[in-house]
């Protein structure tokens, strides 16, 4: 027997894993995806949600919520968590970010960060409330850049089917400009040479490029591999360092058979270790959708959005739960889509931003309902950023929204234009497009963040959890 066997870290493993299995059993344990696309607000959304579970958690800020509206909610913390290899979320620096006296949003995730918060109740009825008058969830939530979720697809792709999707994509008229360098020297590459690594290296580069072009000058998601542009503690590894190319004669040695033995170690030893460690053990899903910047970009990325939405989300395990599968093959049983930001158009207007949500992911909520799965979508804004105020012109009132626009110091008030109730194609596209403001979050009252329906989001996702 290999004496590290018993090791301390492998002794502490079996005890934390032996502690959730029984948590799980006891349903004491939600595991939370808090899934978005890059931009879509998950670090908001986990700092908020930690400051209103801890310190804002009254009937006045979550009447909503069964817990609270009940007084049964005695407190809430966050806890050790139970992944000891992997960075605390962090919260400060977060919460400063939009507690400061100029708030700002907190700067994207770069690496896996996870958090878990225990809740402390009274239990309202059940064997809970036999065993013991009160009880603690722990809810554990864990945090990744966006552009590593787009990566998940990969997973059902070959280099010759990546390769023509990507180029097909970089080659639209929308999207060409961007990526001009890398295609025009991709015309050049011999891909049935023998390897020249400087080659492969330089075109590499100019992919990267492409792909860092296309993420700070479009809405455009669907950008692949993830870790060119948040390489996390990949940077400068060789395994980052391949691109497409259309399939050629694949002969051993050539450089088409390098990328494609690159792209294969990439799915398994990036892609598939961050979905078995991060993605296959979900019970609860929220997915934040940023649709107004789609709707900013045009017609197509609004199509690229629908797109991407519905390719990573075949990546998760959806089905009806119970304890038997909660121990042993843990799925997801319910999913709320969440059209976050849902503050920057008007009150009004906010139910059009969830029906257009409702639509874009129309086909995967109807395949999770028959599956078992429970479905809501709302509009919400888990950090507030503006205010409702109404002026008049003339005889007509107008429903404005009052706050200071990102990166600028003057406040305004502003009438954002009517968003579509609906997905709308190209030819249904309003002639002027679409012109939604981005909006730094408002300042706080007395260390307090306002939101747009946290509360609702909370009780869907664990309220049951909480009885």
């Amino acid at each position: 027997m290999s004496p590290n066997l018993f090791s301390h870290a492998n002794l502490d493993k079996l005890k934390q894993k032996a502690q959730k299995t029984l948590n799980r059993s006891l349903d004491q344990h939600v595991k939370l995806a808090v899934t978005g696309l890059s931009g879509s607000g998950k670090t908001a959304f986990i700092t908020a949600l930690v400051k209103h579970l801890t310190t804002q958690s009254n009937k006045q800020n979550l009447p909503f919520f069964d817990v609270v509206k009940d007084d049964r909610l005695i407190a809430a913390k966050q806890v050790p968590q139970s992944a000891l290899d992997i960075p605390t979320f962090d919260y400060p620096s977060a919460i400063n970010c939009l507690l400061n006296s100029e708030p700002n949003w907190p700067e994207s995730t770069k690496r896996i960060n996870t958090l878990t918060i225990a809740i402390r109740y009274e239990t309202k009825h059940g064997l809970k409330q036999h065993v013991s008058p009160q009880s603690t969830l722990y809810l554990e939530l864990i945090d990744y850049p966006g552009e590593w979720l787009i990566d998940l697809p990969m997973l059902e792709q070959d280099y010759a089917s990546w390769s023509e999707s990507m180029l097909s994509l970089l080659e639209k008229p929308e999207y060409s400009e961007y990526a001009q360098p890398f295609l025009s020297e991709l015309e050049q590459f011999n891909s049935e040479e023998n390897i020249h690594e400087q080659a492969l290296k330089q075109l590499s580069n100019l992919y990267t490029q492409a792909l860092k072009q296309l993420k700070s000058q479009t809405q455009l998601a669907y950008l692949q591999p993830g870790r060119q542009l948040i390489p996390g503690d990949l940077e400068d590894a060789p395994i980052l360092l391949f691109f497409p190319c259309r399939e050629s004669n694949d002969k051993e040695n050539s450089q088409y058979s390098h990328l494609a033995s690159r792209f294969e170690a990439y799915k398994k030893q990036v892609i598939t270790p961050f979905y078995k460690n991060y993605f296959c053990e979900f019970d609860r899903q929220l997915v934040l959708v940023d649709v107004m910047s789609a709707l900013n970009d045009g017609p197509q990325s609004l199509l690229e959005q629908k797109h991407t939405l519905q390719a990573v989300l075949q990546s998760f395990n959806y089905g009806r739960s119970n304890l038997i599968k909660r121990l042993f093959s843990p799925k997801i049983d319910k999913v709320l889509f969440a059209a976050n930001k849902c503050d920057h158009v008007n009150g009004t207007q906010q139910v059009a931003i969830a029906q257009l949500l409702h639509d874009l992911v129309g086909e995967q909520a109807n395949d999770m309902r028959f599956n078992g799965v429970q479905i809501e979508t709302m509009a919400m804004s888990s950090v507030q950023s503006t205010l409702a105020k109404r002026i008049k012109e003339g005889d007509k009132a107008l429903d404005c929204i009052y706050g200071k626009p990102l990166n600028e110091d003057e406040w305004l008030t502003y009438l954002p234009p009517e968003p579509p109730n609906h997905f709308i194609t190209q030819s249904q596209w309003p002639t002027h497009g679409f012109e939604f403001i981005s909006f730094a979050p408002l300042p706080s009252a007395k260390g307090e963040l306002t939101h747009t329906r946290l509360d609702h989001a909370l009780q869907f996702l664990i309220g049951d959890k909480l009885q």
